[in-house]
């Protein structure tokens, strides 16, 4: 999977762009570019939707449909959503929200994040510590203009995140996709932690505590974005909540 967003969208953490990505041989490209190379390396079955300059989502499905890895992709009322790997709950959950039997991962997180965007406020981080089982998803709600995006406590499911030559965030379960986009500026997305275009990143495993950077050395002993943690020793004074005055903006604190 591929997501593309444009810098005026959203705000990554600064500690996510290299300086060596200007002197590395290889260059970060711009967002055309990438979305033309992850569609040129799967002429057969990936597909692609665009939001004008915002954004732009490009999907391929699994080459084995049997697989507990899915990779799903659902559009609802302008909200799309990019699902990694499953939930274990998935059935108490849909019992939960009143959604049927038939309805996907992909389908409830849109559902449960149309919930709390328009009927909260609900604390953010206990909607995500809810979820049951490995997963990563990446939101883009084309109405209200933001980014929601998360990643399972287990390490089972794989994102990583960059930045292109212009700024845009880029997002993909494929690590060779993000290092031939974004040259020395990318990271893992870290376990057990969500990011939302408005307030940035934090963990949902806890809360209270502020987002430390520690800077990454590759194999050539150069500076390549970071990994990002919770600082369990610290805290932050207001917690994570979604409303609808808050356009699902959360109160917590950027990194």
């Amino acid at each position: 999977m591929l997501a593309i967003f444009n810098k005026g969208l959203v705000n990554p953490p600064k500690e996510l762009h290299s300086p060596a990505s200007v002197s590395s041989s290889r260059k970060p490209k711009l967002p055309v570019e990438i979305l033309e190379d992850f569609l040129s390396a799967n002429p057969n079955n990936a597909f692609s939707i665009g939001f004008g300059a915002a954004a732009s989502l490009a999907y391929v499905p699994p080459q084995n449909p049997c697989t507990t890895y899915q990779r799903l992709f659902c559009g609802v009322d302008e909200i799309y959503c990019i699902f990694l790997g499953s939930l274990n709950n998935l059935c108490s959950l849909l019992r939960q929200y009143g959604l049927s039997k038939g309805t996907n991962e992909a389908m409830f997180i849109i559902e449960a994040y149309r919930t709390l965007r328009d009927r909260g406020p609900y604390p953010a981080h206990q909607v995500l510590k809810d979820l049951e089982g490995s997963y990563g998803f990446v939101v883009y709600d084309g109405k209200a203009g933001s980014v929601f995006a998360a990643l399972g406590a287990d390490e089972a499911v794989n994102l990583f995140w960059g930045i292109a030559a212009d700024g845009s965030v880029v997002v993909s379960d494929n690590l060779k996709v993000i290092k031939e986009s974004c040259a020395k500026s990318f990271a893992p997305f870290p376990a057990g932690c969500m990011f939302h275009s408005e307030q940035g990143l934090m963990s949902f495993e806890h809360p209270r505590s502020e987002m430390k950077a520690m800077p990454r050395i590759d194999s050539e002993g150069v500076m390549c974005g970071a990994d990002f943690k919770a600082d369990v020793q610290s805290r932050i004074s207001s917690m994570p909540r979604v409303g609808s005055e808050a356009n699902w903006a959360l109160r917590g604190s950027t990194a």
